[in-house]
């Protein structure tokens, strides 16, 4: 039996436990897509963006009282990345002009295929929606990439995030009519 899924916005309070979540989905899910050296990279390319939760803009998922995934989307410039990660702007984007970002997206390896990823984007589309935002993008990762282009994302562009040291992960542009 599947548990329900239910959805609250994330809180300053959630942080320490997604960022638990984020290092396992990183770590546990992205060896089927890239080498060692690209997981590793991986952990300082991505995470969480905790502008994401000041703005009520980043979900939890819960099922039977457990998170199994987070993720959210942002009316602001920068497409990836954790507060770690150099290159974030936080300038405001134009609706009217511009795409909203889904951000930060992560399940839980022991929630994976139960509709955790589908539920998330639901609700960042409907919310930046309400903004009057006509569309999303963002950076997914080779693992995400099969759901998001199943929930109607088209490729953009694919492109690598570099790391301090050199190393180089690959991602991709995605971006949807909303």
């Amino acid at each position: 039996m599947t548990c329900p899924l239910t959805s609250r916005l994330a809180t300053p309070a959630d942080i320490p436990v997604l960022k638990v979540l984020m290092e396992r989905a990183i770590s546990q899910l992205l060896p089927a897509f890239l080498s060692p050296e690209e997981v590793a990279a991986s952990h300082e390319v991505m995470g969480l963006d905790t502008q994401l939760i000041a703005d009520g803009t980043y979900f939890l998922v819960e099922a039977d009282g457990q998170i199994a995934g987070c993720g959210g989307w942002s009316r602001r410039a920068t497409l990836f990345g954790g507060d770690h990660t150099s290159g974030r702007d936080a300038a405001l984007l134009d609706p009217a002009t511009q795409a909203a970002r889904v951000r930060a997206m992560y399940t839980d390896p022991a929630f994976t295929r139960r509709g955790v990823g589908r539920l998330i984007l639901a609700l960042c589309e409907e919310k930046a929606g309400a903004e009057g935002f006509k569309t999303c993008e963002m950076a997914a990762t080779l693992g995400g990439e099969p759901l998001y282009a199943a929930c109607g994302y088209h490729r953009i562009e694919p492109f690598e995030a570099e790391t301090s040291t050199g190393l180089r992960v690959p991602l991709v542009r995605m971006g949807k009519a909303i």
